[in-house]
């Protein structure tokens, strides 16, 4: 019995559990909110491995660039990439929220409002300072992602430049990266159990009936993610990766489905690695710095819903945004998907960053509360396929991609 289990590969099992969770969820009602537990320990053991994965794998990582000028060819790449593609999703959500108008004639008193999360009240230059850590080890313990990566990259960085050196120490950080994975293989064969239960109190509780007011908001939120995965991405593979796209979607599967159960970045970070080094055949070492980089910064999903939401508040307020305006969107956007962490419901808190700056009320946010779930479920998969379209492409551009370990649609 169980080898059959473990013989049915893992993208299966979780787009199954996903679908039987859906149903089960619909009929139980919600009443299925009684199982979350079991997809709460789902991601709490995942969380868990977040900090010592990132840590090791960034670290090791860097330092198995080999040379600070091969290290500057990828970081540099892939923030090119990351800059380049946040601004082109910022500028889609501003676009499809202009030309479809989502907020215009909705009724705001027919919405059960969602709770108001605290707004950002730290300006720019405390967000600045607070990209460096003061003490790595508290950075750790509050699962500050950012400054961690920041620590992280330099220490990588301080390994290459003690050389000889920093040898005995590169080694610890290789042992322990290759441990985490390991550990990493083991939580993953709870990911069918987590889907199973998530998606059951997600469709039980939430349901569809609060969709409706809101469903072309939904609905443009989901065109806007799926055109930055079926266009740019497609595009960035197909062109400046030079790589066949539709292998490509069949390698990281496994993270899409993962992305999209569980609305988690961070969660969804053993398996975009897992995907990159396995069926993608990108080097562990770029594998490592892009992906664990674009985990934190790379959230081109996010920011084109800021962007999105944005409109929808100005809409529904009566709001008149200036060219001006927008532009100022479309920086505060990327930098607050920047600085969302790679959790479910993140973005909630950025907004804040966004609404205060062109003079959308903050209601806006607890309008689409109740419904960010859904929303958040595929800007998160739009995310993490953008970390591994990025990694992909930098991979190619630098040579260290093996194309022939693409995997073929019969080896997912």
């Amino acid at each position: 019995m169980m080898k059959k289990w473990f013989a049915i590969p893992l993208w299966q099992r979780v787009v199954a559990a996903l679908i039987l969770g859906v149903i089960l969820g619909r009929l139980w009602g919600p009443g299925a909110e009684s199982i979350k537990i079991i997809g709460d320990i789902f991601v709490a053991s995942i969380k868990m491995l977040v900090v010592p994965l990132i840590f090791f794998s960034l670290v090791s990582g860097v330092a198995a660039i080999g040379d600070l000028s091969k290290l500057g060819r990828v970081g540099g790449r892939a923030m090119l990439l990351f800059i380049v593609t946040g601004q082109i999703a910022v500028w889609l959500g501003l676009l499809l929220g202009t030309v479809f108008a989502p907020g215009l004639g909705v009724d705001t008193s027919a919405i059960e409002m969602g709770a108001v999360p605290e707004p950002q009240e730290t300006g720019w230059r405390e967000m600045v300072l607070g990209i460096i850590p003061q003490s790595p080890v508290q950075v750790m313990a509050d699962v500050n992602v950012l400054p961690l990566i920041v620590f992280s990259v330099l220490l990588g960085i301080g390994i290459l430049m003690a050389r000889e050196d920093g040898a005995p120490v590169q080694r610890i950080f290789d042992s322990g990266s290759v441990i985490m994975q390991k550990v990493t293989m083991i939580v993953m064969e709870l990911t069918p159990f987590g889907v199973f239960a998530l998606m059951a109190w997600v469709a039980g509780t939430l349901g569809f009936d609060a969709l409706l007011a809101l469903v072309k908001l939904v609905g443009l939120n989901y065109l806007g993610c799926l055109l930055i995965i079926g266009v740019m991405y497609s595009a960035m593979i197909k062109f400046v990766a030079r790589m066949p796209v539709i292998p490509f979607f069949r390698g990281i599967i496994d993270a899409i489905a993962v992305s999209y159960s569980t609305a988690s970045s961070n969660a969804t970070l053993p398996v975009t690695l897992r995907c990159a080094e396995r069926n993608l055949g990108i080097s562990p070492s770029v594998a490592s710095f892009v992906i664990a980089l674009g985990a934190t910064i790379n959230m081109n999903g996010t920011a084109m819903y800021l962007g999105l939401a944005t409109l929808f508040g100005a809409q529904i307020f009566g709001v008149d945004l200036t060219w001006g305006q927008y532009f100022l969107i479309s920086i505060l956007a990327t930098l607050g998907a920047v600085g969302a962490a790679g959790i479910p419901g993140a973005g909630l808190i950025m907004m804040a960053l966004v609404f205060g700056a062109v003079g959308v009320p903050l209601e806006t946010i607890a309008f689409v509360a109740g419904v960010d779930r859904i929303m958040d479920m595929m800007r998160t998969t739009t995310n993490v396929s953008g970390d591994a379209a990025v990694a992909t492409t930098v991979a190619a551009m630098t040579g260290e991609i093996d194309r022939r370990e693409m995997v073929s649609a019969d080896d997912v």
